[in-house]
């Protein structure tokens, strides 16, 4: 099964990969499958991720390597640190002027400001690669953590809206928050984010 989608398309479909300074983000293959899984197949990730089910099989990361691979896919980085992944960061430009950032680690690397440093590099890559003017961002309100990473990232509070979460079956209420570009560009003081070709 894992055979019949070539990672050459995955690397030609989007080349790039992002160092900060302690993380490489780069594009899932499909080598990374059983890796993935192992790491998302918590229900404490898949509570606080919105589109993850639980749980969380190898089909489940195909499909989602896949979908991740298409030309107008979302833009999705497998974050690693010391040559093994840890979690996933991205964004989803599906709904025009709507582009939204996302992310999640393994339980096991929680607390130890990965999510933070993935996820600026993640914004770095969207502000320099695209021309929106706004990304868009959510957290649990019962999720401060994911919620404190979003702040430091330069994101402000916009309100409070219900969204379903697939691993809980049901709504939930959402921080909501918004990241303008010039905010960003105020903050590149973090700058240890930068492309690799």
């Amino acid at each position: 099964m894992l055979q019949d989608f070539s990672s050459v398309t995955l690397r030609e479909a989007r080349p790039s990969v992002v160092a900060t300074e302690r993380l490489t983000l780069r594009r899932p293959t499909l080598a990374d499958v059983r890796t993935i899984v192992l790491l998302a197949n918590d229900r404490r990730v898949a509570e606080n991720t919105r589109r993850l089910p639980h749980p969380y099989s190898q089909d489940d990361a195909i499909a989602f390597i896949r979908a991740s691979a298409l030309p107008d896919g979302e833009t999705v980085f497998l974050i690693e640190h010391d040559s093994g992944p840890i979690g996933m960061v991205g964004i989803d430009c599906s709904t025009p002027d709507s582009a939204e950032l996302g992310y999640w680690l393994g339980v096991e690397h929680w607390g130890r400001g990965f999510a933070t440093e993935a996820a600026r590099g993640a914004i770095d890559f969207f502000f320099e690669e695209f021309e929106d003017d706004h990304l868009y961002a959510g957290a649990r309100v019962t999720n401060p953590a994911s919620r404190n990473v979003l702040e430091k990232c330069g994101f402000q509070w916009s309100g409070v809206q219900l969204h379903r979460f697939l691993a809980l079956g049901s709504s939930t209420p959402v921080d909501c928050f918004r990241l303008s570009r010039g905010v960003w560009a105020s903050l590149k003081s973090w700058s240890s984010a930068r492309r690799v070709r």
